[in-house]
This record gives structure tokens, C-alpha cells and sequence, in this order.
């Protein structure tokens, strides 16, 4: 029997949530939760129940998706959130991806090629229009799991963030007052947390969560 999702819609405009909403339910296995007209609203009902799936207006009156869409996920590590615009997806695409989003939706389209995209999602795929391939969105370039960073101890945090600004590693073991030795150690460590095994993958890592926090936070 195919689990029930529980699915939650955040957007502006009611009238467009509720279409949504018929549509889904209309779907066997498909649940919708509530519908949410604010990003603190929308925010507050997936940490407390983690739904399957989470629907999302990209223009909202406190700001685009990106102001929320990594701490939401982080809430929900689980939760699929699909991006609703008619905005180019093409070029939201990889930069909504790297965020969180399992992927975008046009307003546009039809309610079978919504459905169609969360079949995809169910069964671990991310669909997108083929005309956005034959465009140039592909390949998507970014990092699953930049939870991953948030592992990292204090003096682990300092260290890549020492690495990145092109800090020696000997100098950084005099500015933490350690050897040379037990910096490699720590190196170790962070590659393990980090889930890399290089050196340049722990900078591009820890580079592109600490670019996404500071648009979070700016």
C-alpha cells in the first residue's frame, strides 16, 4: 500500500492554494495538512510535523524563498520542498537545489505534470522540462548534506575557516596554540564529518555553506 504524504502548501495567493490543494487531494496517497500565507507560518508547521512534502511560492510579500529555504530545511531534513514561480526555472534551478529545493514547479503548467513531478520525488528523482537541459541546466553541480558542516566543532569551524582564507597550517597551529601534527589530526576528523577526501572538496563545502548563511543572515 503506498504511504500516505503529508503535504503542506506556503504561498500568497489563496485562491491559487486552494486549486492546489483540490488537486492534490483528489490524488490517493496525498494528504494536505493546511495551507500557510507566511514564511514564519509555513516555517513553524514543518518543523512541528516534518511532512513528506512541502509546496512553496517563490515570491512571498517578507521576501523570496531564499531567505528560508536552508534554516526550513534543516528544520525538516526529510521534508521535499518543490518551488512554485513563473520565474525561469532554469535559472533557479542549481541555486534553489543547493539550498534544499527538490525541485521547481511552474505555475504554468498542468495539474498531471505536478503530479508527475512528485511520482518522480517518491521514487527518489528530481524531475525538470527537457527544454531546460537542451538550454544549458545541466549538469547541476552541488553538495548533499551541507547539515554535514554543522558537525564540526568550535576549533574545527576555525580551522576551515582559516584553510579557506588561505591560512598555512602551520601558522594556524600557532594561532591555536597546537602542533603542526594535530592539525592534520583535526584534518582527518573534518574530512570524516564533512563526507570529502580532499582537501579542495572540504574548502568548496565549507565555502558554500558559509556563503548560503551569510545571504541568510545579510
Amino acid at each position: 500500500m503506498m504511504k500516505v504524504w503529508q503535504v503542506v502548501i506556503v504561498g500568497c495567493h489563496p485562491t491559487s492554494m486552494l486549486g492546489t490543494k483540490l488537486i492534490l487531494e483528489e490524488e490517493e496517497g496525498l494528504k494536505v495538512l493546511g495551507m500557510y500565507s507566511t514564511w514564519d507560518e509555513g516555517a513553524t508547521i514543518v518543523r512541528e510535523k516534518n511532512p513528506e512534502l512541502v509546496l512553496v511560492d517563490y515570491h512571498m510579500p517578507e521576501g523570496n524563498i531564499e531567505s528560508v529555504l536552508l534554516n526550513m530545511k534543516k528544520s525538516s531534513p526529510n521534508s521535499h520542498f518543490v518551488v512554485m514561480t513563473d520565474e525561469d526555472g532554469r535559472e533557479l534551478l542549481q541555486p534553489l537545489v543547493e539550498l534544499g529545493a527538490s525541485g521547481i514547479f511552474s505555475k504554468g503548467a498542468s495539474p498531471r505534470q505536478l503530479l508527475q513531478l512528485i511520482l518522480g520525488l517518491r521514487e527518489g528523482f528530481l524531475s525538470m522540462p527537457l527544454e531546460w537541459i537542451e538550454k544549458g541546466a545541466w549538469p547541476i553541480s552541488t553538495f548533499k548534506g551541507l547539515d554535514d558542516v554543522l558537525q564540526l566543532t568550535e576549533t574545527e569551524m576555525f580551522i576551515m575557516e582559516r584553510i579557506v582564507q588561505g591560512i598555512t597550517y602551520d601558522k594556524i597551529a600557532l594561532e591555536i596554540a597546537v602542533s603542526r601534527r594535530s592539525i592534520d589530526n583535526y584534518l582527518r576528523k573534518i574530512y570524516v564529518k564533512l563526507d570529502v577526501s580532499t582537501r579542495a572538496q572540504a574548502i568548496e563545502k565549507f565555502a558554500l555553506f558559509s556563503r548560503q548563511n551569510r545571504q541568510i543572515y545579510a
